[in-house]
């Protein structure tokens, strides 16, 4: 069609077929020699070619989606949160459910969509949980990030202080309120063990209790039905005198000890292999998969025997110069075998999410090699081993 009407076969030009068109009047305007202009030529080419294209897919939510899996302790971290396009956003999603991951743990920032003025900007949060819902995933939302407004100056994104607890529960109400039904479980906060997720400074546990001491009315109030974890705790074994945070099961315990129980249902948890096998013993003095274990004692030993654990980041790296790295093939076979020792051994853990799905764009870093796709939607070896491990 395109070489047809640009060919001089006939002996006809097809700018003199479109100036033919063109109103007597008007060309007289712009001169007889209008045909001869080669920007002109090259308007009316760039016209007709883009007439012929056809009008862009519009992305819509489609039909209800169901996820099916052997394995439906299985979810992962996708990472949507700087994802602008919706097409991106839709296949991603769709790309989990086919995977057989039945839980998604997707960040929402406080500081993108609250404005000082006490309003919301709900497009993007629309977007991802509208999709997610349609394809049948369960959706734990992280909620962190403090505005502008919220924070002393020249403090960092990461800087929440009682100041501003109040406001941060505004928030989780409103957003619970907004996605009840599609919504079941907010995280507030990250890591608040850590200095560098808290502002660069040590946050003792007592001021993160205070925090979800008022989170969590506020949250409860606006919707009954929304599920709070608390944490989740850097697994980390900074001692009390570090400059960088606090080691997670004395932190957790101080936590139990200022009354934290009251005050979430259920504790989001961070469990990284490292070099480690999955199966590797547990031990206070060292970092690895099972250290889940001694945190599920901490809980136990203050009673807390009903609260599930909700594994909301875990995984193993293969960048090839990582001194923390395993092998490719080590990191499918960790993976896979952390599922079932997780089923097999661990009642009180409701879920486990593996960093990362997927990143909107390169981290040009080992971070990328946790993604089990790339930024362009190829599969990594590991995206497709789980796949087939699910069942799909």
């Amino acid at each position: 069609m395109v070489g047809r009407l640009l060919s001089s076969g006939n002996g006809i030009s097809p700018y003199s077929y479109r100036l033919s068109n063109i109103p007597v009047s008007a060309r007289r305007y712009f001169g007889r020699d209008l045909r001869f202009l080669p920007a002109i030529r090259l308007l009316i080419a760039l016209l007709i070619i883009s007439s012929l294209q056809p009008a862009p897919d519009l992305v819509t939510i489609g039909q209800a989606q169901t996820v099916h899996s052997d394995h439906m302790i299985m979810g992962v971290h996708t990472r949507l949160t700087d994802e602008v396009e919706t097409w991106k956003i839709k296949r991603s999603l769709e790309l989990v459910r086919l995977m057989g991951a039945n839980w998604i743990v997707e960040f929402f920032p406080w500081a993108y969509y609250h404005a000082e003025d006490g309003s919301f900007s709900w497009d993007h949060p629309d977007l991802v949980v509208e999709h997610a819902h349609n394809q049948g995933l369960t959706i734990i939302a992280r909620l962190g990030l403090t505005p502008g407004w919220a924070r002393p100056p020249d403090t960092p994104l990461t800087y929440l202080d009682s100041d501003s607890y109040e406001h941060f529960a505004d928030y989780a109400a409103a957003f619970s309120e907004r996605y009840r039904g599609k919504v079941d479980y907010i995280i507030v906060g990250n890591e608040p063990n850590l200095s560098f997720e808290w502002g660069y400074r040590k946050t003792p546990a007592q001021n993160y209790v205070d925090l979800l001491r008022i989170v969590y009315p506020a949250v409860k109030e606006a919707n009954p039905d929304m599920k709070v974890l608390a944490g989740a705790l850097a697994p980390t074994l900074e001692p009390d005198s570090s400059p960088w945070g606090y080691g997670d099961l004395d932190y957790l315990n101080e936590m139990y000890q200022f009354g934290a129980a009251s005050y979430f249902d259920g504790l989001a948890v961070h469990a990284y292999g490292l070099t480690s096998p999955p199966d590797a013993i547990p031990d206070e003095d060292l970092l690895n998969f099972r250290r889940v274990e001694l945190v599920r004692e901490v809980m136990i030993n203050h009673g807390d025997k009903d609260s599930k654990i909700f594994i909301t980041e875990t995984g193993w790296n293969d960048h090839p110069r990582w001194t923390l790295a395993v092998t490719p093939g080590q990191r499918i076979q960790f993976t896979l075998d952390a599922v079932r020792y997780a089923e097999k051994n661990w009642p009180f853990v409701e879920m486990m999410a593996i960093w990362s799905f997927r990143y909107p764009a390169p981290t040009k870093s080992y971070m990328d090699y946790y993604t089990l796709l790339t930024p362009e939607f190829v599969n990594k070896p590991i995206y497709d081993a789980l796949r087939n491990f699910s069942g799909n």
